[in-house]
Formats: C-alpha cells, structure tokens, sequence
C-alpha cells in the first residue's frame, strides 16, 4: 500500500510503478494498492501523473479513484510505504514503512508542479523500485 496526501499524484504513480515491475519479474502474488492521507474519494488520477505514466510505457488503471486510507486497510496491508518520514510518522503500526527507510530518498510532491516535475517524480519513484521490491518481497524472490 504507497500512502501519499491526497492518492491523485504519487501513491497512484507508484502503484502502477510497483505492478509493472512486478509484472516483469514474474511476482503475481502481490496485490498493489495506494491511498492518501487527506483523499477526496473518488478523485482522479492527476492529469500529469497519468501523462508521466504513459508517457513512461507503465500501464495504470484509466478509472483510478483516489481513497483515504483507513484503518482496516492499514492494518491488512503487508507494508504501508509512505512517501514522506512525516507522513510515515502519522501513522502508527508495524507494518508502516517510507521511500526513505527502505530506498534512502523521499519522494516530494508534484502537485500544482508541470509535467516536467511529474516525469521528475516518476523517475524518482522508478529509481526506487528495485530497493522497494528486495525489501518487501525478498523471501519470496527465488
């Protein structure tokens, strides 16, 4: 589950970031999610997110609706992976992780930005992906 403020930018960036590289290396076990913080439900994809995506070759879901995350969700989620150290110091669990804690980096938000700083944050979120994968599915890659 990738947690961002509002799940219109980066959670649903490195949603579909996560399913395709998982994809390509054959993991099929995984269900990959996103949520925000302060989600309007039902809100689209950021229109820059979806042109970094495309542009990107990275299939995503064209409906995708933002949605807040909750508790229950939190909860059955093997990982929360938040964008942000604060973000992540929001919420509370073991299973509560960020970009920084597994991949060294965090990923700032785009929103209001041009499509020049969503490509930026996509190539941020992509360059962090191997790390994601070795930490969250390390005992289960042959």
């Amino acid at each position: 589950m990738f947690v961002c403020t509002g799940n219109t930018c980066r959670s649903p960036m490195a949603e579909a970031a996560l399913r395709d590289a998982l994809k390509k290396q054959k993991i099929r076990w995984y269900t990959v999610l996103s949520a925000g913080l302060n989600a309007a439900e039902g809100a689209p994809m950021s229109k820059n997110s979806a042109i970094a995506l495309r542009e990107a070759g990275i299939p995503f879901d064209e409906n995708f609706r933002a949605r807040p995350l909750t508790e229950k969700v939190k909860g059955e989620a093997l990982a929360v992976v938040c964008m942000t150290e604060a973000q992540k110091h929001t919420l509370s669990g073991n299973n509560v992780t960020s970009f920084y804690e597994i991949a060294g980096r965090e990923i700032p938000d785009p929103f209001g930005g041009s499509v020049e700083v969503y490509r930026a944050t996509l190539q941020a979120i992509l360059d962090c992906m191997p790390r994601i994968i070795g930490e969250l599915c390390s005992d289960q890659i042959e």
